[in-house]
């Protein structure tokens, strides 16, 4: 069987940290910021982490 390949728009989109945790960034950031108040816009700049129970999906997705 052959290896399987990385998910190209999985790679882009997340990151494992050293720990194991999945990083990734907010939705609702890219267009229509006009309506958006400044707070959320500033709240959706961080980054935070994929819930435990997509974790192991998201890993499969961008192991390489």
């Amino acid at each position: 069987m052959p290896k399987m390949k990385t998910h190209s728009g999985a790679k882009k989109r997340f990151s494992v940290t050293a720990s194991g945790k999945v990083k990734r960034g907010h939705q609702n950031k890219s267009h229509i910021l006009s309506k958006k108040d400044t707070k959320r816009k500033r709240r959706l700049r961080t980054t935070t982490y994929v819930s435990r129970t997509q974790e192991k999906m998201v890993k499969t997705l961008i192991q390489a």
